[in-house]
């Protein structure tokens, strides 16, 4: 088994929250922040588990900046985060 670890991000639109793995762009939803992790952990493992069957796991993640240490794929992290203004 892979194991995965991935920077999502949680947003609300509407009356749901939405999980987004802007990395391959999988995303999901649920009715509590709760429900669209744990929707969006099921995406994660449902494409990653896709993909290993294919062959082509370590190519996407690669391809998409991720590394492996220890036997982990890591998703790239930011050197820096912060919101700018342009007019």
């Amino acid at each position: 088994m892979q194991v995965l670890i991935a920077r999502v991000e949680i947003s609300q639109e509407g009356d749901l929250y939405v999980g987004l793995w802007r990395d391959l762009d999988v995303c999901s939803f649920g009715k509590t922040i709760e429900e669209a992790k744990n929707s969006l952990r099921e995406a994660l493992e449902a494409f990653a588990e896709e993909c290993a069957a294919m062959g082509t796991l370590p190519e996407v993640l690669e391809e998409a900046g991720f590394v492996r240490q220890n036997g982990t794929w890591l998703s790239r992290q930011p050197l820096s985060a912060e919101l700018l203004t342009a007019a």
